[in-house]
């Protein structure tokens, strides 16, 4: 299944290699990435293929945002349709 995630907060050093690394470790791979910083502000979305992942969704989006508050920023997983959805109205 396609996911997007998205992290949201004030830049620091190792957000990407922070979050990655949680997808890689869970057998997630990265399908396409999109960051930028906006004076202070770091802003990423990631399209992940998360179809070997053994983790239930729930449980995944509930620890990526654990992640996110262990590294103070706002991280949030949705499934790729739903954020079409989303986005396309």
């Amino acid at each position: 299944m396609r996911a997007v995630v998205t992290v949201t907060g004030t830049d620091r050093r190792g957000i990407i290699a922070a979050v990655s690394g949680f997808l890689s470790g869970k057998e997630i791979n990265i399908l396409d990435i999109s960051q930028t910083i906006l004076g202070d502000q770091f802003a990423m979305v990631m399209l992940a293929d998360t179809s070997v992942c053994s983790e239930d969704f729930l449980t995944l989006s509930e620890q990526l945002s654990a992640l996110g508050r262990e590294i103070g920023m706002n991280i949030r997983l949705q499934h790729a349709d739903i954020f079409d959805a989303m986005h396309n109205v």
